[in-house]
C-alpha cells in the first residue's frame, strides 16, 4: 500500500522505497524506521496516511 504525506502530497511507494534516504525498494511503510521523514517537506511518519490512487 502507498502512503501520502498530508502536508505536501509526496507519495511513498513501497515498490520504489526511498533509496536516497536509506529505504530499500520493497520496504513496507510500517517497516520504515520511526525517525524517517518525508524527503520533500521533512514531516514525520505520523504525517502520512494510506493512499489508494
Amino acid at each position: 500500500m502507498k502512503y501520502i504525506c498530508t502536508v505536501c502530497g509526496w507519495i511513498y511507494d513501497p515498490e520504489l522505497g526511498d533509496p536516497d534516504n536509506g529505504i530499500d525498494a520493497g520496504t513496507a511503510f510500517k517497516d520504515i524506521p520511526d525517525d524517517w521523514v518525508c524527503p520533500e517537506c521533512g514531516v514525520g511518519k505520523d504525517g502520512f496516511e494510506p493512499y489508494e490512487g
